[in-house]
């Protein structure tokens, strides 16, 4: 089911673009179907798959806000390799096939309606991309840090001692 709503919604674009020519019906289907691909990879294809999952949280007082990013712990979860891959294969590749549709729009002046539609799912897919992606790095980092935190401190100082000697 992984990506199903995404799949469903260019379709139904190239669908509506081509043959239904309802331009409203199109919208609102295609609006429901991003919203909830947006939703179910954020939420629950994430975690499950790669084991991520990020947020943002408002400040109320000042109106600040930042990106909290959470990421499994990898020596109690076992992340397939073959999930993972294809994760981040649909994260990268649908918003290029979004930003060759928006191409399609442009050149095609008659359908330059349809090009709203394309920017709200660009919006929604790049967010997805972006804040995976620093996810990513931040899990990355943090398991980086508690490999060295774990390792000890005499063994962190040798190990760069020995490094600078045979450098």
């Amino acid at each position: 089911m992984f990506r199903f709503y995404n799949l469903g919604s260019l379709l139904m674009y190239l669908f509506g673009v081509l043959f239904i020519k309802d331009f409203v019906l199109v919208f609102i289907i295609n609006l429901l179907l991003l919203s909830a691909d947006f939703y179910y990879l954020k939420n629950i294809a994430g975690r499950r798959l790669v084991g991520l999952r990020w947020w943002n949280e408002v400040n109320t007082a000042t109106g600040d806000s930042h990106w909290v990013f959470e990421s499994s712990d990898p020596n109690t979860r076992t992340i397939n390799a073959t999930d993972k891959r294809f994760f981040w294969l649909g994260l990268y590749v649908t918003p290029a096939l979004w930003i060759g549709l928006a191409i399609l729009a442009v050149i095609r002046l008659q359908n330059i309606i349809w090009l709203s539609l394309v920017a709200i799912a660009l919006v929604l897919t790049i967010t997805n991309t972006v804040a995976f992606s620093r996810c990513d790095r931040f899990s990355q980092a943090s398991n980086l840090a508690n490999r060295a935190l774990s390792g000890g401190i005499a063994s962190n100082i040798a190990s760069g001692l020995l490094g600078r000697l045979f450098r």
